[in-house]
């Protein structure tokens, strides 16, 4: 039998099914994972550029509260993703090893840990709204308009945990189709009653920005009820039955011990990015809003990009599992090469065409300047963002989370904070100056990442 055809892998990807990736054609197997994959995170990036796009009717303080609180719930990304390292590194590891019943206990304590920290989180988030968004420097006209729809959002986060880490568990253990599922579902709601509940169409109540936040919320709501339908139900390669349930002090540790790198990864990196925000807030609403505009842009691309280093992860942790270590790095390479193709042909189109694409979301002359640049000095750097993506997410597969967090602690807290204070503020080149501090941190990590890498101590974590 002959070597399935590029249209019969889609679709045998978008279909999902049982597959080993610990056997047979890379390739295949990296196109079998990455394409659901980079489809769940065009999904997960909708989120943003729907409120984006209907908030920005608004005007430029409704699109500013849309950025702060974005930059505010990179916290709980932070906390969400870095969980789901954890979770896919393990799940993918026992599941390459055979041993499914472990993957399950594995699946439901990540579950419990993410209840464990939603429920405080979120109250937390929702009483102090107002003052959060003045900590972060806020102008007192978006505090005062646009605090319930932070409040919302931040009140909300146990979706955003749900989804992240529910979705990690069918990622690791190669049900990649169904995480892509679960997303759509939830876009689609939120595309729905966005435009219904900000506009007040038909029989919905005209609630202004606070309606974009009831209708993520729901979205996503919707999205981890689906989910928990899905691996209560049995018919993936994970199910989840009442005797998980209980905790596994073994697995619970092992789960936090790889998660802790993770988080402490990913607030290292958010928290750099909120120090970003509150150097660009000094320059005003316009800035933000160009700012946040662009960003939206951005992850479009970068979100998919990072779906397809999620495959890597899954090849990473999967192989290391069945014994197959040499598999696993070319899987790391492979990944990468791939990843450098579809970033750089996506930075060619934002380097050459910023300025239509900023202008679907505003015409405000002053936030489209802004946004143009942002746009095109931070595609300058793709190619770079490609392997470092994967590169960080290889590490991730394997269990291996605190070399991506010292890694993420050179390069943006001791590179690029300074590098984008002195260049907006001292040097005098204002927001540009803090985007060009962004494509040099991220290219630095890309080339930091190859180096590691390559040393292959990643190989010998045990999880």
């Amino acid at each position: 039998m002959g070597r399935p055809s590029i249209l019969q892998s889609i679709r045998e990807a978008l279909a999902g099914g049982q597959q080993d990736f610990t056997e047979g054609n890379l390739s295949r197997a990296i196109t079998l994972l990455a394409i659901p994959m980079v489809l769940e995170m065009m999904m997960e990036s909708l989120f943003g550029i729907v409120d984006v796009f209907f908030v920005a009717r608004l005007g430029a303080d409704a699109v500013a509260t849309v950025g702060v609180t974005e930059s505010l719930l990179t916290i709980v990304f932070a906390v969400a993703i870095g969980l789901s390292m954890s979770t896919t590194a393990m799940v993918a590891r026992r599941v390459g090893e055979g041993d499914h019943e472990g993957a399950s206990h594995a699946a439901m304590q990540a579950l419990l840990l993410g209840i464990l920290i939603a429920v405080p989180t979120g109250v937390a988030g929702a009483l102090f709204a107002p003052r959060l968004l003045a900590l972060m420097g806020a102008p007192a006209g978006v505090v005062s308009t646009g605090w319930g729809y932070t409040a919302m959002i931040l009140g909300g986060n146990a979706t955003i945990l749900g989804l992240f880490l529910i979705n990690a568990i069918f990622r690791g253990a190669g049900d990649a189709a169904i995480a892509m599922r679960s997303l759509w579902l939830a876009n689609l709601i939120n595309i729905l009653l966005d435009p219904c509940l900000i506009f007040g169409l038909g029989p919905f109540p005209e609630l202004g920005l606070f309606g974009a936040a009831v209708g993520t919320t729901i979205g996503r709501g919707i999205g981890v009820l689906y989910q928990l339908w899905i691996l209560f139900r049995g018919n993936g390669r994970i199910t989840i039955r009442a005797r998980h349930a209980r905790l596994n002090p073994k697995v619970m540790l092992s789960l936090l011990r790889v998660s802790l790198g993770g988080i402490l990864q990913m607030v290292i990196a958010t928290a750099s990015y909120l120090g970003l925000v509150r150097i660009l807030t000094p320059f005003g609403s316009s800035a933000l809003a160009g700012y946040t505009i662009a960003l939206r842009i951005i992850i479009v691309t970068i979100l998919p990009s990072w779906g397809l280093s999620n495959a890597a992860a899954t090849l990473v942790g999967q192989n290391l599992g069945a014994g197959k270590p040499d598999r696993a790095e070319r899987s790391a390479w492979l990944t990468g090469f791939y990843n450098m193709i579809f970033l750089g042909s996506v930075a060619v189109v934002f380097i050459a065409f910023p300025g239509p694409l900023i202008r679907i979301f505003t015409d405000d002359p002053e936030i489209i300047a802004i946004g143009v640049d942002c746009l095109r000095f931070i595609s300058y750097g793709y190619i770079f963002y490609a392997w470092g993506m994967v590169m960080v997410q290889s590490f991730n597969g394997a269990g291996d989370t605190f070399t991506p967090t010292w890694i993420n602690l050179f390069c943006y807290w001791f590179f690029q904070i300074p590098l984008a204070w002195t260049l907006a503020r001292t040097a005098g080149l204002g927001p540009r100056g803090v985007f060009m501090a962004i494509t040099l941190a991220e290219s630095l990590l890309a080339v930091v990442g190859i180096l590691v890498f390559r040393r292959g101590r990643w190989k010998t974590r045990a999880i």
